[in-house]
């Protein structure tokens, strides 16, 4: 769960231009893997049946995979961030 609380904070800091892990073309296409997940417009539609949906659980799958991977480095960065700041107030 500490991934999935991370990715509001990763959106944000990569907007603030604050994480340079993940450029804003990334989640630019992250957003458009959403919005065509919520879409009525479909490249395959959903009365094709087994292909309709399968296209969008596709890119469900791939959006899913992105984001956990992308958190999971930004919380890692977070962590240095952190101990980095530990580090200078003991020095």
């Amino acid at each position: 769960m500490t991934r999935v609380r991370a990715i509001p904070r990763l959106i944000g800091a990569v907007m603030r231009g604050r994480y340079a892990g993940m450029g804003k073309s990334k989640l630019a296409m992250l957003a458009l893997g959403v919005v065509y997940i919520v879409s009525p417009v479909d490249v395959l539609p959903e009365f094709l049946l087994v292909i309709g949906v399968a296209d969008d659980f596709g890119v469900f799958l791939w959006l899913l995979g992105s984001l956990l991977g992308e958190s999971g480095r930004y919380v890692e960065h977070e962590r240095r961030v952190i101990q980095g700041r530990l580090l200078e107030q003991e020095g």
